[in-house]
């Protein structure tokens, strides 16, 4: 058999061809939400192979390290990242032969977390409540692994120049072609600050008077310095990969025009409301953008033509902010409230929300489905939707520890038919008698099943109501 003459021999230390797809992001115009006087273009950077901006400055990272020797073969790629930067440096890493080590604060979301291994990363999770000179900090535990491995490079993304040159050589002349040299504004966050130098010094070269804007999380010092040049204490926030407790050794800052604080609630909402007016699905500084620039966009009296970015793809974000149960638990959406113990369910059975099985489906139905919804307990509900039971692991074990084939029982058979149910009427107090005897709360209304009350339920509901 011939080989066709179109094929090319493969070689093992040839990079894959994805990574000549990184940048030429597509840019379209927003339609259907409201932008003022203004037009407003996002560029697509969740179109970057590993769905992020990041893949711009990740591969001219490592490129440049390559070049100055920095870099060799059989080295070690270490970095500190909020996620999307180590997805990027993963990929590049990957593919040219490195091992890489990525230093990641605890509050990034398990999709990027779980993409990061799939292409073969070392992940070292640290703390997300620690700033600059904790020995937890994920930019300070970079540094000491790359001073004990031999053949150690520290990308640094925070201090790096390569970050801020990717996007002055390859992001600014995108936008600045796709826009037919006709922009008036571009809407930036910071995390490292590689974005809003490169694009600033770009367009002070083709377009002096373009205004760069900061949408900012509440919580960041940022805001704050653009606004009264101090440096405030940091607080919290929850959307991922913009926003810092310091300013980044490569972050120009004096190139800012003005600034927009952004909190989570806001960030989340409008990032929700892209994917259903406009279809397109963007992660969670996505949101703190658009919402900056929609601010900017309302507050104008003539027309302007404004970019802003959405910087990755919402499919990292699906059990966090795309996922409405965890959006009520942290309290960036309200739910109609009772008054009673009825507020204390996170799933309702009456809005369809409570995974259950019942007393005629086997034992590993019930297994399957703790496993694919992560809980250790279901309500096991009858034809008529009427709790008879509760199932949990101890019962599963009790049953097929000594024989795996008892997995084909009826969950009738291993139920515990003694209820602790609750009225919505009922106090914490009684919630907690529940507990101690080591039982999860079934709350009724009569012979209607309402929902479950477990201990991270109450958990969560005291959290939410605890004083600012």
């Amino acid at each position: 058999m011939t080989s066709s003459p179109l094929a090319q021999p493969v070689s093992p230390n040839k990079p894959p061809a994805i990574l000549s797809l990184i940048g030429h992001t597509p840019l379209v115009e927003i339609t259907r939400l409201e932008t003022g006087p203004c037009q407003l273009f996002v560029k697509l950077e969740n179109e970057n192979p590993t769905g992020s901006i990041k893949d711009r400055v990740a591969l001219a990272m490592i490129e440049a390290a390559e070049r100055e020797g920095k870099l060799k073969p059989g080295g070690t790629v270490i970095e500190a990242t909020a996620g999307n930067t180590g997805l990027g440096l993963a990929l590049i890493a990957g593919a040219k032969g490195y091992r890489i080590i990525l230093v990641i604060p605890d509050k990034m979301s398990q999709e990027k977390i779980a993409h990061i291994r799939a292409l073969g990363a070392e992940v070292r999770l640290t703390r997300s409540d620690v700033t600059r000179g904790h020995p937890e900090y994920y930019q300070d535990v970079a540094a000491k692994l790359t001073e004990e491995i031999p053949g150690a490079f520290y990308v640094n993304q925070f201090g790096n120049p390569a970050n801020p040159l990717a996007h002055e050589q390859t992001t600014g002349p995108e936008i600045w072609e796709q826009m037919n040299h006709d922009v008036d504004a571009v809407v930036v966050g910071v995390g490292s600050g590689g974005t809003l130098t490169g694009l600033g010094r770009f367009f002070k070269k083709v377009q002096p008077n373009l205004e760069m804007i900061l949408a900012d999380p509440t919580g960041s010092i940022l805001y704050e310095w653009v606004k009264t040049g101090k440096l405030e204490k940091a607080g919290s926030w929850a959307v991922e990969g913009i926003g810092e407790d310091f300013i980044p050794d490569i972050a120009d800052m004096s190139l800012v025009t003005d600034a927009f604080e952004i909190d989570d609630t806001e960030s989340f909402a409008v990032a929700r409301e892209l994917l259903r007016k406009e279809g397109i699905l963007g992660g969670s500084s996505t949101g703190t953008l658009l919402a900056g620039a929609l601010r900017y966009c309302r507050q104008q009296t003539k027309k302007k033509r404004v970019v802003t970015f959405i910087c990755d793809t919402g499919n990292k974000y699906l059990s966090k902010m795309f996922n409405d149960f965890w959006m009520a638990e942290q309290g960036f959406v309200q739910r109609p409230t009772q008054g009673d113990l009825s507020d204390l369910i996170s799933h309702r059975h009456e809005k369809g929300e409570v995974i259950s099985v019942g007393p005629n489906d086997t034992l590993l139905t019930t297994f399957k489905r703790m496993r694919s919804t992560d809980v250790s307990q279901l309500p096991v509900l009858n034809g008529t939707g009427r709790a008879v039971g509760i199932i949990d692991e101890s019962d599963l074990l009790v049953k097929v520890t000594r024989d795996p084939a008892k997995f084909n029982d009826l969950v009738q058979s291993a139920m515990t038919d003694r209820l602790e149910t609750l009225s919505p009427a009922a106090n914490i107090s009684d919630l907690l008698g529940v507990f101690d005897r080591g039982r999860v709360a079934i709350l009724m209304e009569g012979d209607k099943f309402l929902g479950l009350i477990t201990r991270t339920d109450l958990l969560s509901y005291l959290r939410l109501h605890m004083p600012k």
